[in-house]
């Protein structure tokens, strides 16, 4: 089994001069240590004004920066709000190949929609439209990636003649492809698509069989892929706290992990909220209380480890781990992440390429029957390209009007031919 840690990068109030700027260094610093103590992954998410919640609004940035501080670790995009509006899939295709250029190949390209009013209606796109949207988006956005020259698009949320969008990207034909899943509607959805998974819903390691196995069925079954190639995987996350004692370990990260999970609820399910104004945390320090149970990964390494086992059972291929949630100290993660990968993580390492191995080998019949079934796009030979002309070539062919309008409008701009006026 696989293990990442995520990040929403997420800032309680009250706030200071600073607080970002801290937020965000101590960040690089956590994913530079997971680089070197092995961890697989590390996850940052895209979203727009959700205060407190997350404040990760250009998690390209973050990553390539990641990426010239790490070696080894794998940078999840995770999530691209895909819907057009959100960002054009051309700007996603061309974002997404130059990560994967920058860090020599080691992007995965998650994906996703929004199901929060202050994104979805800053941004003006309907709610009943996401999920179409994102599909459209998604579909283009790959093409985009792997055609040369993508051949251009008429659709219902985003049309775009034909351009060669580059750079392209390292791994061919695209990065692995994801996509975020809080609902077992949307982990069929993952499956028909053959995209990874991943689930933001907290599933308990006795549930995740039940998940996973409904994944795998209708991936052999009913997929038809989105993309180019097919990501068969399913990734599932969970608090994270590791310390000697169960106690300290408690009292480090539950409280982050129950922010965590009252902030998300107060942006997408019951809150109300004023921009800049609502003070998220001091609502969470009234209730945080009624939530006793601590996650299945907050605990001693014996403790994290016994729930690991059986999420590795149930044929999860990778657990994902908040560990920066609330106000949980940058010490303290360092800190689990170092005792995680000292004392539990080897054990799930150990035989992890055979693992994959073997399942890919058991798959191989099914993602090849899937790839038959998949529409592609049809490609444009160079006679079927279209020949696009410079504008200053249009202008010259134009009547001599409109030349001499464009040569007005030219002169303004470069302020050619006016030092007489302006003397």
């Amino acid at each position: 089994m696989k293990f990442g840690i995520f990040y929403e990068h997420q800032l309680p109030k009250p706030w200071n001069e600073g607080d970002e700027h801290t937020l965000f260094q101590e960040a690089l610093d956590q994913v530079e240590l997971a680089d070197r103590l092995g961890f697989d992954y590390a996850w940052e998410v895209e979203h727009h004004f959700l205060d407190e919640y997350s404040h990760s609004s250009a998690p390209e940035v973050f990553l390539a920066a990641c990426s010239q501080r790490t070696k080894n670790i794998r940078l999840g995009h995770g999530i691209v709000q895909m819907p057009p509006r959100f960002n054009h899939p051309a700007r996603v295709a061309e974002r997404i190949a130059t990560l994967d250029l920058v860090s020599s190949g080691r992007v995965d390209w998650g994906t996703g929609e929004s199901s929060a009013a202050l994104e979805l209606e800053g941004f003006g796109i309907p709610v009943k439209e996401k999920r179409e949207s994102w599909k459209e988006a998604t579909e283009q956005c790959a093409n985009m990636l792997a055609m040369t020259p993508y051949p251009g698009f008429k659709g219902k949320h985003f049309s775009m003649p034909c351009r060669n969008v580059v750079p392209k990207p390292l791994q061919k034909p695209h990065p692995p492809l994801w996509v975020a899943c809080s609902r077992r509607d949307t982990i069929h959805l993952a499956a028909r698509a053959g995209i990874g998974a991943l689930t933001f819903s907290f599933v308990d390691p006795e549930e995740a069989s039940k998940w996973v196995n409904e994944y795998y069925d209708i991936l052999k079954t009913e997929c038809e892929p989105i993309g180019h190639t097919i990501n068969p995987n399913v990734a599932m996350v969970a608090g994270f706290s590791c310390h000697p004692d169960q106690a300290e370990a408690e009292a480090r990260g539950n409280d982050g992990f129950r922010f965590f999970g009252f902030a998300l609820g107060h942006h997408y399910v019951f809150g109300d909220h004023k921009p800049g104004h609502t003070d998220i945390w001091s609502r969470f320090e009234k209730v945080k209380s009624q939530q006793e149970r601590s996650p299945a990964c907050i605990g001693t390494p014996d403790h994290i480890r016994k729930h690991l086992r059986t999420f590795a059972a149930a044929g999860v291929d990778q657990v994902i781990f908040i560990q920066q949630g609330g106000r949980n100290q940058h010490a303290h993660i360092c800190e689990s992440l170092e005792l995680f990968a000292k004392d539990v993580m080897p054990e799930f390492h150990e035989g992890e390429a055979e693992r994959e191995k073997r399942k890919m080998e058991e798959l191989g019949p099914y993602l090849e029957e899937a790839m038959k079934r998949k529409k592609w796009m049809e490609p444009l030979d160079e006679e079927a390209t279209p020949v696009v002309q410079a504008w200053g070539r249009r202008i010259a062919e134009e009547p001599e009007r409109l030349r001499k309008n464009m040569g007005q409008v030219l002169r303004r701009a470069t302020g050619v031919g006016q030092g007489s006026k302006q003397s």
